[in-house]
């Protein structure tokens, strides 16, 4: 049978942690390298290691259904860590501040499991907001098995659990302790989640705590002026200032930047002075439109504006039917969007109409250009004719441009733009085609990052690419795949690689490296975790997982053989021993795929 194959992970200086790497063909593990690893990493000056020896029963507390306890953890303090099994021991790297956090963040969750929590004034590190919950709120707020806690966790980056504070804890008291841990604004937008739902269950509650709700962390930002502003609404405004299941609470939230919430008929902004600013704006203009057109004075002054000319032709393409194209836009790039006009400019033949894109810098260019790419379509040439290339110096947000041949454009782009988004979620960029000109947005090493992918992409075409050296990389895993797995590995016409490019939202394929030998490359700006299904370490783990299918088959065809060798007596040994080397050679040719086949077919994986 087949022994479990195992990726040999690099030390940063480039060492083989096991010293088992080996460059014989005949070995049936893959092996990765990570890049990034090659380098050293930039550390705080009080970055250190701190351990904690827990017990078996604390070890799966810690880590969760699927590691995503241990995960949410470090996502929330900052810190890396890493629980060993084996020795029952917990490793905390990272600056001091985060390693304290993470610590006290793991000793309240083992706590969690003898009873509740009892927290001190010890706990808090300018990391804690505690909120008194109504006791017959309680079960609505926690939900089924603590389900609407742990999606507010997710939503808002924060851990959250109810504790006891002196000592006392239980039914017979009016409320319960509700410990919320995290940064300023994710501990903001979960307490206000929360005290959303328990002004369902118990209306009125806001106004009993309103001043410590509303003076909580006033000031405590890095720019000193975090606070919250509130605005109330009619029963009918309500309803559409939430918009169908949230959605322009939401769409308010994601352009403002600020925390917005509904709690009764009172919406509360919570930010930074600027982000309150534009919250409450935002809001007025979408109730100045239940009268009439809006028009922003002074909009070419704002730095948070971008506006797109839209020929008259095409506004209702743009627009949608009920606005449903807007606002598929304003969702995907968490903007707010309108047509806005003068009175005397809407007079005369052949118009355009000015639309309006509200939102932070990255999240504007990218609507405003899939606005042009839907204008481009109705109405060739109007945002390209004459348009060059394209390459900025500029190391922080901007656009560089690429021409595409006609046979490139398609090939670039893929079946209904797969291949597009593909290069755009690896590549961290914003990758957009305005008729046959892609337009890469982003800060200088994302578009430098994008153009490469892009014309690995094209060389594709012509046949194998080959790219000597990925070591200097921070994007990049190189997996050796066996020999005998490469065409299982890349499949029919390059179907497994699609498939896992797709799951794991990173650009993949064979190059070979400067000795002429063929790897796998995975590339991404995301480098993944040991437990989620994105980036690059999620790529490498479905990768092994099919290496070690194959192996897996391989193997069992081999032991099918040898038991028919063995049944047949002695005189049949050798031809059975020889069969078995054909079963083993039909597999991999047949289940086949060959890896000729799905290397040189990759032209057509589109």
């Amino acid at each position: 049978p087949s022994a479990k194959f195992h990726v040999a992970s690099m030390t940063r200086d480039g060492e083989d942690k096991d010293r088992s790497r080996s460059r014989d063909k005949k070995d049936s593990r893959p092996r990765s390298r990570d890049s990034k690893d090659r380098g050293a990493r930039s550390k705080a000056e009080d970055h250190g290691v701190d351990t904690m020896k827990i017990t078996d029963d604390d070890a799966a507390f810690i880590l969760g259904k699927g590691g995503k306890t241990k995960e949410k953890i470090a996502r929330v303090s900052g810190a890396e860590i890493e629980l060993f099994e084996r020795d029952l021991v917990l490793e905390i790297r990272g600056p001091k501040i985060k390693r304290k956090r993470a610590k006290k963040y793991c000793e309240g969750v083992m706590a969690q499991r003898t009873g509740p929590v009892n927290v001190t004034e010890e706990y808090d590190d300018d990391d804690l907001t505690m909120l008194n919950v109504p006791q017959e709120a309680v079960g609505f707020v926690t939900g089924r098995a603590g389900n609407f806690l742990r999606s507010i966790e997710e939503e808002w980056c924060t851990l959250m659990f109810f504790c006891e504070v002196d000592g006392s804890r239980g039914r017979g008291r009016e409320y319960e302790k509700l410990a919320i841990f995290g940064e300023i604004r994710g501990r903001r937008g979960a307490e206000l989640k929360v005290l959303s739902a328990v002004e369902t269950k118990v209306p009125g509650y806001l106004d009993r705590i309103r001043n410590e709700v509303l003076d909580r962390d006033r000031g405590k930002d890095e720019t000193g002026t975090w606070g919250t502003d509130t605005m109330t609404f009619k029963d009918d405004e309500l309803s559409y200032a939430l918009g169908k299941q949230g959605g322009t609470r939401k769409k308010l939230e994601r352009s403002s930047q600020a925390v917005v919430q509904y709690v009764g008929n009172v919406a509360l902004f919570s930010g930074t002075k600027s982000e309150r600013r534009r919250a409450k704006e935002y809001m007025r203009w979408l109730f100045d439109q239940l009268a009439g057109p809006v028009y922003v004075e002074g909009w070419e002054e704002r730095d948070d504006c971008t506006v797109v000319e839209v020929p008259s032709e095409c506004i209702g393409y743009i627009t949608g039917a009920r606005r449903a194209t807007l606002g598929t836009m304003e969702e995907e790039w968490g903007t707010l969007m309108f047509f806005m006009n003068k009175q005397e400019d809407r007079r005369g033949a052949n118009r355009t109409e000015k639309l309006a894109i509200f939102g932070c810098e990255r999240a504007r260019r990218g609507a405003e250009l899939k606005v042009m790419s839907g204008v481009e379509t109705k109405s060739p040439g109007y945002y390209t004719r004459g348009v060059r290339e394209k390459v900025s110096d500029k190391k922080g947000f901007d656009t560089d441009r690429l021409v595409f041949r006609d046979d490139e454009l398609s090939y670039a782009l893929g079946k209904e733009g797969a291949t597009r988004k593909k290069l755009e979620t690896a590549s961290g960029a914003i990758l957009q085609y305005v008729g046959n000109v892609a337009f890469i947005g982003g800060v200088k090493k994302e578009r430098s990052r994008c153009r490469e992918f892009i014309q690995w992409l094209l060389a594709q075409r012509r046949g194998t690419v080959t790219i000597s050296d990925v070591g200097h990389r921070d994007d990049c895993t190189e997996v050796h795949i066996p020999e005998n797995c490469k065409g299982w590995v890349t499949g029919n016409r390059g179907s497994e690689l699609r498939r896992m490019e797709m799951q794991s939202s990173t650009y993949m394929f064979m190059a070979l490296d400067e000795r002429g030998e063929e790897r796998l490359l995975i590339f991404s700006a995301d480098a993944g975790s040991k437990t989620g299904d994105k980036g690059r370490m999620g790529a490498e783990r479905l990768v092994n997982e099919l290496v070690q299918e194959k192996l897996d088959r391989a193997a069992g065809a081999a032991l099918t053989v040898e038991d028919a060798a063995l049944a047949g007596g002695a005189g049949q040994t050798q031809g059975a021993q020889q069969g078995a080397v054909q079963v083993d050679d039909a597999g991999t040719a047949v289940e086949g795929r060959t890896h000729d086949q799905g290397l040189g077919d990759d032209v057509q994986a589109e």
